[in-house]
């Protein structure tokens, strides 16, 4: 049984998804506010967190921030009513995995819920990837680069292991999107935020990078000279 948590003040939104997830037999625990919201998924585990990004005490960007920095890396759908592209990409900077705008459809919905816990949960493996000076530990879901424990979110993380299980041949933008999304594929803008915070995380320390972009093809990671 999936486990959810949703932080949602709207009562009338929450109503609709309590009934519509529960005749799907999923587990709901709900929060009001974000304060609550952020105290249950640091006291509990669960699959995914569905997080509105208006919230009275404390806004989902704030909450979603706060979960990366304390180092919970459950998958984060964002709802918003905010049909903006740069509240969609800070959203995506504070540690989302997607995102859906009001009104949604509620089948869309399950399916990107569903493609994101697909995507955390994976077949976990008891391997080790390894290129160059990048480690990831795919029982654990943790990615270093000399030794040091990059701050990825799911997304970035599954990225990060697919360039390193093909490195270091290039990884076309549409095969990255297709393991992330299958047929939900967003637009561009949300992959190039996503390329965005892992740059941050896997070169941005470092005095060599190793992500490095194919003009109109992908990506491929490069060992360090």
């Amino acid at each position: 049984m999936k486990r959810v948590l949703l932080v949602e003040d709207n009562r009338e939104v929450a109503g609709v998804l309590f009934d519509y997830f529960e005749c799907l037999g999923m587990e709901l625990d709900y929060a009001d506010n974000g304060e609550l919201g952020l105290q249950l998924a640091l006291d509990n585990k669960f699959d995914i967190i569905i997080l509105d990004l208006m919230l009275p005490r404390m806004d989902g960007l704030t909450v979603c921030n706060e979960l990366r920095n304390r180092g919970n890396n459950t998958p984060v759908l964002m709802l918003t009513a905010l049909d903006n592209r740069d509240d969609m990409l800070k959203g995506f900077e504070h540690g989302a995995d997607d995102y859906l705008t009001k009104p949604f459809d509620l089948d869309i919905l399950e399916a990107r819920m569903n493609a994101l816990i697909r995507r955390y949960q994976g077949a976990v493996a008891s391997t080790v990837l390894t290129f160059d000076e990048i480690k990831i530990e795919q029982k654990t879901r943790k990615a270093y680069r000399q030794e040091r424990l990059l701050a990825l979110n799911p997304t970035t993380y599954t990225i990060l292991e697919l360039l390193c299980q093909k490195a270091p041949e290039i990884v076309s933008r549409e095969e990255i999107a297709y393991k992330l999304w299958q047929e939900e594929e967003p637009n561009n803008d949300v992959l190039r935020s996503h390329i965005y915070q892992l740059r941050n995380q896997l070169d941005k320390p470092f005095d060599t990078p190793m992500l490095v972009t194919v003009p109109k093809v992908g990506f491929r990671l490069e060992a360090k000279a």
